[in-house]
């Protein structure tokens, strides 16, 4: 599986220099600034070289548990969800879900062996119906309900609390998380392959087989000076919302319901960055949606024709 990502720098803090000092100091000063705009030249073009990885899909193992809970909290943020216990569950049901990895390269370093463990996404799927009592679970059907009535009207307050609760109807939790830099491109493979582990599982009548629904809490962004909304209103303008994993924007138009909440109190800006589009300040949010599963095809059918290479 090969795919393209691209390495980019971060800018840093603005350098300041203190006035004053005589016409020598000054000479000095302007050959040693010319000195390090060449060094920072090459400095530049070398880190915004266009770098071709390789990614393969691997099944989930229990080398991945840090990889998958790091990606995990990129999720949740502050979220009171035990992600350890989640990342648990997903290492015991790897009859489904993959871990995206670098592909094995012939050229040897020293840290090759770091590298080959290293998780840069993955997809699985919490069947919150089956798995009903355990505390990440209940966890999650918590943080949606309360923020649903946060953030939208009674009517579609109550019309999720009855999804989460009707067992004769399971709703499973699809969780595909990756690094920013890692390309919508992989997204395609990794979620036809998830759809062929959850049909088998249905047909050989093992754990996350069936499902009726999917949920889904999407990363998405807007601008932050026009995202402020009353209570009531059930989700924001399909044109404001930017996704961080662009083909959720698929599901989202499939979506049975659908809101957003903000996590900007939460957004930690190691993690997620201080988030700007053109120069706009972009407020953080969760978007989350309920997604009929007889609608997957459709999303399939769009994610091939977008993301197709």
């Amino acid at each position: 599986m090969a795919s393209r990502a691209k390495r980019r720098r971060e800018a840093g803090p603005p350098e300041c220099r203190e006035g004053g000092g005589d016409a020598e100091d000054s000479d000095s000063d302007l050959e040693e600034e010319e000195d390090e705009d060449d060094d920072d030249d090459e400095e530049d073009e070398e880190l915004n070289k266009e770098v071709n990885v390789e990614f393969e899909a691997h099944s989930i193992s229990s080398n991945d548990s840090n990889g998958i809970k790091k990606l995990l909290q990129q999720l949740f943020l502050k979220a009171p969800v035990n992600t350890a216990e989640m990342t648990d569950i997903l290492i015991q049901q790897n009859h489904i879900g993959s871990v995206i990895k670098q592909a094995e390269v012939l050229e040897e370093s020293d840290d090759d062996d770091d590298d080959a463990d290293e998780v840069f996404g993955f997809i699985s799927l919490l069947n919150l119906t089956e798995r009903k009592g355990t505390e990440c679970t209940e966890q999650i059907k918590e943080l949606v309900l309360s923020q649903c009535e946060k953030n939208c009207e009674q009517s579609m307050v109550e019309q999720l609390d009855k999804l989460l609760t009707d067992t004769t109807k399971p709703v499973g939790f699809l969780l595909s998380e990756r690094f920013i830099n890692v390309p919508p491109q992989i997204a395609l493979p990794m979620h036809q392959q998830l759809q062929k582990e959850l049909t088998e599982a249905q047909r050989t009548n093992k754990p996350c087989g069936k499902c009726y629904y999917y949920l889904l809490i999407s990363k998405t962004f807007t601008d932050s000076k026009t995202s402020a909304r009353r209570k009531g209103s059930s989700t924001h303008q399909k044109e404001e919302l930017m996704f961080s994993n662009a083909e959720e924007e698929f599901f989202y138009e499939k979506s049975l319901l659908k809101f957003s909440y903000s996590v900007q109190e939460e957004s930690d800006s190691c993690l997620g960055g201080r988030w700007s589009f053109e120069d706009v300040p972009m407020k953080p949010l969760r978007t989350v949606m309920v997604i009929p599963a007889d609608k997957m095809n459709a999303i399939m059918d769009k994610l091939k024709e977008y993301l197709s290479v």
